[in-house]
Order: C-alpha cells, then structure tokens, then sequence
C-alpha cells in the first residue's frame, strides 16, 4: 500500500529495492539493454513470418503536441532549397542539375522518442550511482549519452493492448493507473509470454483519443500510464525497454500529493530502465487484434546524437 503523502519515503525505499547499480559494471552506459544479447536479437528476428511492417512513430512536424513547457516545441522544418531555386536558375550548377535542402530544428523529445539514462535523476545522482554534475553538464550527457545505444535496440518486441483488454472501447481514461494486475491480465488475455530483454509496448489508447478529438492536455496533462507500484514487476520481468503511446510513461496526475513523475526518479537513475514515449502503436495493434499475435521484431535506434539525453526514434515492427 503506498503512502501518498509520503511519495520521498516512498521513492527511495523502491530505488532501494529496484536499484541495478554495479548490475553490469561500473563503466556501464546501457543500463537494461544490457539484457538484449545476441540470442534475444535471433529471438526477434526468428518472429517474421508475413513481412508485414509498422512504424510506430508520430509525425515531426508543426502539427504536435508540445505547447512550450520546458521550452519542448514542435519541430521547425525549413526548406534551404527548392525546386523554385532550381527553375528559376538560382543554385548555379551546370548542365541542368537542380536539388532540394532542407533543416529541421526540434527539441529531442517533442515527439516519438527515447528517454535516455542522463534524462533523470535522483538527489543529484544518475544512472549507475554517478554524480549527475559529473555526467551531464552544458557538453552534454559526457558518460551516457544516447549514441551508445544506437548500435543495440533490437530484438523481440512484445504489444501489450491494456486499452483493449482493460479499456472502454480500446482506451483508457487519463489519471487511469496500469498496475501489475493490469499487465498480467493484458499478457494473459493476448496469450503472448514475456522474457529477459523483451521491448514491451504498452498502448493506453490515449494517443487515439487525441488524434480524434484534439491535442488539449496530450502534452504534460492527465494520461493513463504505469503506476508507482509496478516498479517491482518492471525489475522482476527484466525488460529491456518500455514503451507507451502517452507523454510520459506513468500515470498523471501522479500517485502522491505533491510529486512529479516519481516512477521515472526510480526506473531511469536507479534500475536503468529505457523508457520511451509518444509512441503510435494504432495500426500494429489493429493487426495484432486481428491475427492474435502479439509479438514481432522490433528495431528502434535512436539518432546517434553525441552527448544527448533523449532521441528521436522511428520505431519498426516487422511481423
């Protein structure tokens, strides 16, 4: 039973309990990929059997969600040359040859996106029991960057449908809490098991609702997420990653008075857990609905962006 006045208490006896520092080494920069070797990575590639595949990214574009709170906006895209230049003879290259340009400008984690291990962290320490000014400074992410994760996020991918299973008509209302009831019951109803260096999708359906009747809170507002209490089941089940189709993963409003995302402070700094968010998992989880199976090969690198704290991803599941 937590105690919701108490979300200090609370936090520190769960990084206590969840905690992986040293897990994997005192150099370690991976955290729970770690758990996707070579094995899990034929695991995932051995699920293809129609060659039917789905990204599960939003859209980068001005159309977002982000309304500019810790200044995250959505993506600037600006063309530097275009086919007006080159009919109208201002690019200057010979023998007819002509080209477009262009920029875009975003904040990493406007849109479909990898938390990564410098994201957080708790009373000033990172991921591994590393002073978090020691790790992160105005260079970037000197130690955990997301560049080290790039080469390794792919394997067995798992849908867990809790909208479907537990939701009215696929979704689940905002400041509904997904327990280890929920998840199990999710896992069982779709028949599927999971396993050491699984990448578990979690769709609430939120992300559906916001499509169809506006963006409103989408960003930061009241969502369906993971509750506090499944940190445990998120250590027990040794998951690579986690995904959801929701802002920030967990809950919101938060599960105790006065806090702020407090699953985060445990999973990310202390458990090393790869958190993603804003993932679309509507066209993968229509088929998955339909031919029952749940599981596929995932691959899902961030940019390799040296020294950042979060990337943009455009995840693919392949069935």
């Amino acid at each position: 039973m937590l105690d919701r006045s108490d979300p200090e208490g609370e936090i520190t006896k769960a990084a206590a309990a969840y905690s992986n520092w040293g897990r994997w080494g005192e150099d370690d920069v991976l955290g729970t990929v770690n758990f996707i070797d070579e094995a899990k990575r034929r695991e995932g590639a051995a699920l293809v059997r129609q060659g039917v595949s789905f990204s599960l990214s939003q859209s980068f574009d001005t159309n977002g969600p982000q309304k500019g709170w810790r200044r995250r906006t959505n993506p600037v895209h600006t063309m530097t040359d275009t086919g007006l230049d080159a009919v109208h003879g201002g690019q200057g290259f010979p023998h007819g040859f002509g080209g477009a340009d262009d920029v875009i400008a975003m904040p990493l984690q406007c849109s479909t996106q990898w938390d990564g291990l410098g994201h957080i962290f708790d009373h000033g320490n990172a991921w591994n029991g590393r002073r978090a000014d020691r790790v992160v400074t105005s260079e970037g992410d000197l130690v955990t960057g997301i560049e080290h994760m790039a080469p390794h996020i792919a394997g067995r991918g798992v849908l867990l449908d809790v909208g479907r299973v537990i939701g009215t008509d696929g979704e689940l209302p905002d400041g509904f809490a997904i327990t280890e009831q929920h998840l199990t019951a999710t896992v069982e109803a779709h028949g599927v098991t999971l396993g050491t260096g699984d990448i578990v999708c979690v769709r609430t359906g939120q992300l559906a609702r916001a499509r169809r009747d506006g963006w409103g809170d989408y960003a930061g507002g009241p969502a369906p997420g993971l509750s506090f209490t499944t940190a445990g089941w998120l250590h027990r089940t040794e998951i690579a990653a986690i995904a959801t189709d929701t802002w920030g993963f967990e809950v919101r409003p938060n599960e105790f008075e006065d806090a702020f995302q407090p699953l985060h402070q445990v999973v990310i700094p202390n458990m090393g857990l790869l958190i993603g968010e804003m993932w679309n998992f509507e066209a993968l989880a229509e088929h998955c609905a339909t031919d029952g199976v749940y599981e596929f090969w995932l691959t899902a690198a961030p940019l390799p962006v040296t020294g950042a704290v979060g990337s943009p991803v455009n995840p693919i599941a392949v069935k």
